[in-house]
């Protein structure tokens, strides 16, 4: 009796609770979490490059506009018209020439935020051969000071270290603006990831609603006795197997559906959200466009009153995404370039033989030339081009 009293004080002093003192006025609600696709490199070009039409289109109009952009080499006296660094351009490779090489470089910048160019031999000059790395094989080992001291690129478990020399290093890493990350860049892909998800997931609504003969769905409702009652297991299964191998998909759209035993049809119509759905999907899309900076125009996107013509969008297009983008890396190849040959070496574009920008060329030049108080050497300089030589003005 005495440890009876001991055992009831001790439940008495710490009582079992389990129930929530909200349980009875909580409410759940059924829906989940929003799925976006993983962020990684290799997802990110499967699910924005080679699954989404948009991306694709985006990456590829950038590329080989800017990889077809000629290119001219030039000094501070002379524009070259032959030099090693021409020739290794025009041929980097046995296997790629000039517009393979740079489109390559140009899509792995925009899909990845990097790009990186290997050179191969020319331990005393230029390099004899150039060629672009896959960016997500590549990592960087940064040192104790933050500077990158190597590069390694890992395939098949195997991995090759490119250590960073003084001089003359064999990697040239070209990135995008990141604003929290001290070695990789960010790609136009990452700041539309969610855009792609969108519209990803429409393409995947709409292949859905064809497969159901592009309608919405319905629900069969069972009348028993006095509207009452439930199918056997039987007759459900049996109800599910004919209506998948008799009314789903194309092939079985406008089948008429017999219905017995107190079964009846109740079609679903729309909603409000699903009659927007399309507007969504052309929203996703201008959004992806948005973050590549391709007018939505050029790839035939409805709803963009932007620009008033197609001429207009494609010199924005030049003007604002293709000249900078080809410009920064030309410049970022001549630099690394000249630790080889010892030069002070300017590769850019050569804006005179863009058609895009002819009207812009054209007016410049006419500008130029009737400026009488600017002298021939500020006229060559406002044009891009390099000084005279004393043999050249003697000639002129």
């Amino acid at each position: 009796m005495i440890m009876d009293f001991f055992r009831q004080k001790g439940a008495a002093e710490v009582p079992e609770q389990k129930a929530s003192a909200t349980g009875s006025v909580m409410a759940w609600h059924g829906a989940g979490r929003v799925a976006w696709s993983p962020r990684d490199t290799v997802t990110l070009t499967r699910t924005g490059f080679s699954g989404n039409p948009v991306g694709f289109r985006c990456v590829k109009m950038i590329a080989e506009a800017a990889a077809s952009l000629p290119l001219v080499l030039q000094d501070a006296t002379q524009r070259y018209a032959e030099h090693p660094v021409l020739g290794l351009i025009k041929s980097p490779n046995p296997v790629q020439g000039r517009a393979e090489l740079f489109e390559a470089l140009f899509g792995q910048l925009l899909l990845t935020g990097n790009a990186y160019v290997e050179a191969v031999g020319g331990d005393a000059g230029v390099p004899l051969e150039l060629h672009i790395l896959r960016s997500d094989r590549m990592s960087v080992v940064p040192g104790a000071d933050g500077w990158p001291v190597a590069f390694e690129y890992a395939v098949g478990g195997r991995k090759h270290r490119f250590d960073v020399a003084e001089g003359h290093p064999a990697i040239c890493h070209m990135k995008s603006f990141h604003p929290q990350d001290d070695h990789y860049g960010l790609s136009p892909l990452q700041a539309a990831a969610q855009a792609v998800d969108v519209h990803n997931s429409a393409s995947r609504w709409s292949k859905a609603l064809l497969d159901n003969a592009a309608r919405p769905s319905g629900a069969i409702v069972y009348r028993g006795a006095e509207g009452q009652g439930s199918l056997s297991t039987d007759q459900y299964d049996r109800l599910v197997s004919e209506m998948e191998s008799h009314h789903q998909g194309a092939r079985n759209a406008g089948r008429p559906m017999l219905l017995e035993g107190g079964l009846d049809w109740k079609p679903m119509g729309f909603s409000p959200s699903d009659m927007e759905f399309q507007q969504t999907k052309e929203s996703a899309a201008r959004e992806i466009a948005l973050a590549f900076g391709v007018p939505p125009m050029l790839l035939g996107i409805p709803g963009d009153a932007t620009y008033s013509n197609y001429q207009e969008a494609n010199r924005a297009f030049y003007r604002l995404t293709v000249l900078p983008l080809a410009s920064r890396v030309a410049a970022s190849v001549a630099d690394w370039l000249s630790g080889f040959t010892a030069e002070t070496l300017e590769l850019k574009p050569d804006l005179d033989q863009v058609p895009a920008l002819s009207a812009e060329r054209d007016a410049q030049w006419s500008r130029v030339a009737q400026a009488d108080f600017l002298t021939t050497e500020e006229k060559r300089s406002l044009l891009g081009l390099p000084a005279l030589t004393p043999e050249d003005a003697e000639d002129g």
